[in-house]
Parts: C-alpha cells; sequence; structure tokens
C-alpha cells in the first residue's frame, strides 16, 4: 500500500442552508462546534492512528458542502478529474477545487459540458477496475469519458434509494477484491454486477446503513466507521480489521460522514 495522503477541508463554514438530499433540513441545523471537534477527531484518527498525511484545502464562504472534499473530484495518480455538481448550490465548490490541484501539480482533465459527476462521492476503485454509480448525481454518460481518460475499466451501478444518493454512502472498497455494500441501494442488475465484479461483498444491515455504515475510510486493515455500527465493527474485527469508530452525527445531518470529509490523494 502506497502512503496514505488524504485531501480535507475545515467545517469552517459548514451548515444545513439548503436541502439537496433527505438528509438535509434546514430547521435541523448542525452544531458548529461540535461539528468542528468531530471533524479535528477524523483528521486526529487519520494522522495517528492511520498515518496519513492530511492536506488541507482552505475553506470558502457561500460553499458550506466544501468539507466533504471525497465531491471534489476523482484523483488517479497526478490526474484529477474535476467534479462537475448537480445542483447549483455546489458549483461554486469547483474552481476552489481545480485551483487546488492545479497549484499541487496534478494534471487537470475535465469532462464534457453538461455532464455531471460526484467524483469520488460516485466512483470508487476495487482494485483497477472503477465502481461507478449514477442517477442521483452522477450521469451514466460520464462514466466512458471516465474510462477513457483513466484507461480502466468501469463497472456502473444504478443507485435506486435517495438516501443512498452517493455511492459511498453505500458501498466502500475493502481491497482488490473485496467491499463493504448495501443491497438496497442497488437494483437487482447493479447488485448482480457488484457480485460478479467484486465477489466477496460483506453486507450492512438497514440500521447501520441508515447510520452511514458504508460511508467508512479504510485503509490497509484500519477501518475508521460511525460509532453506533456494532455489527459492522464486528464483521471486519473477524476479518483482521483495526476498528477507530467515531462520532460524525453532526456531518450526518448534511448527508455524509467520514468517506465524505476525505479524498484520498495517493
Amino acid at each position: 500500500m502506497s502512503h496514505p495522503t488524504i485531501l480535507m477541508c475545515r467545517p469552517t463554514f459548514y451548515g444545513v442552508n439548503y436541502e439537496i438530499n433527505p438528509w438535509m433540513h434546514i430547521r435541523r441545523q448542525p452544531n458548529r462546534p461540535l461539528a468542528l471537534r468531530q471533524w479535528k477527531s477524523l483528521r486526529r484518527a487519520l494522522q495517528e492512528e492511520v498515518g496519513a498525511t492530511v492536506h488541507l484545502c482552505r475553506a470558502r464562504p457561500h460553499v458550506p458542502d466544501m468539507t466533504f472534499t471525497a465531491n471534489a473530484g476523482l484523483v488517479d495518480g497526478r490526474l484529477f478529474i474535476p467534479s462537475r455538481f448537480r445542483y447549483a448550490q455546489r458549483a461554486g465548490e469547483e474552481p476552489h477545487f481545480i485551483n487546488w490541484f492545479r497549484t499541487h501539480g496534478f494534471r487537470i482533465v475535465p469532462l464534457p459540458d453538461p455532464l455531471r459527476f460526484e467524483g469520488a462521492g460516485d466512483a470508487l476503485f476495487v482494485g483497477r477496475t472503477l465502481i461507478a454509480g449514477y442517477y442521483f448525481r452522477s450521469d451514466f454518460q460520464t462514466h466512458e469519458a471516465v474510462g477513457r481518460a483513466l484507461n480502466v475499466r468501469v463497472c456502473s451501478v444504478a443507485l435506486v434509494n435517495e438516501y443512498f444518493y452517493h455511492l459511498d454512502t453505500c458501498f466502500a472498497p475493502l481491497g482488490s477484491d473485496s467491499a463493504i455494500y448495501y443491497p438496497p441501494a442497488f437494483d437487482l442488475y447493479g447488485r448482480r454486477l457488484l457480485k460478479e465484479t467484486v465477489g466477496d461483498l460483506l453486507s450492512v444491515s438497514d440500521q447501520e446503513a441508515y447510520q452511514f455504515a458504508c460511508n467508512a475510510v479504510i485503509i490497509g486493515k484500519k477501518a475508521i466507521i460511525p460509532k453506533p455500527c456494532v455489527r459492522l465493527s464486528r464483521d471486519l474485527r473477524r476479518r483482521g480489521y483495526a476498528i477507530l469508530p467515531l462520532d460524525l452525527s453532526e456531518f450526518m445531518k448534511a448527508g455524509g460522514s467520514a468517506k465524505c470529509l476525505t479524498l484520498r490523494l495517493e
């Protein structure tokens, strides 16, 4: 495994200022000081427990979801495919992330308009196969362009449950041939494709799926998962994983957890 390097963005301006997924309710605002403490606990776990290098992209006003760096785009080596967000409320993040990656020496490969693609929120590598979700946020048509840009095989799966609007809310690779997933987030064909492509699939329960069990950060044999997910903790321990449970409740109010708050750079 290469040295883990991760991009994060401090939740300086984080809040639920609009409603673009079923988790978001303007009347249910996150506690901002608590959210910052939770974010710092994730950053500390990554640095001290996982041994990751964490880079920071500066937070900007008027884009409260910028802290969810998984949606910045997709990274493969030194190539960066920036997101084109479905909703105008998040489109303001795009130039800031593009500027960060350009400044840090990445080659920027934009997708053609008007295609929508939401980065590592909807595209995750299992080995050198890219599992790519579509429907709620990303367009199916982007997958061909992404696969061509990266010269990789793309396995396209439809997302069918609006609570699991990004792939990383219902699917998490464990390695080159295994993954965690929540079956009801996919249609029958998608579940069959995942079984054929990935092979070893560890399903999560209904209850823990809605506690963002799949929105985990898994690096080597260490897994950062939401604190309430007892069954997943047990299942992963049986597979030899060290579990780092964290409370990220304030970010769940916007529809995200540990994985959404991180973007792997290596």
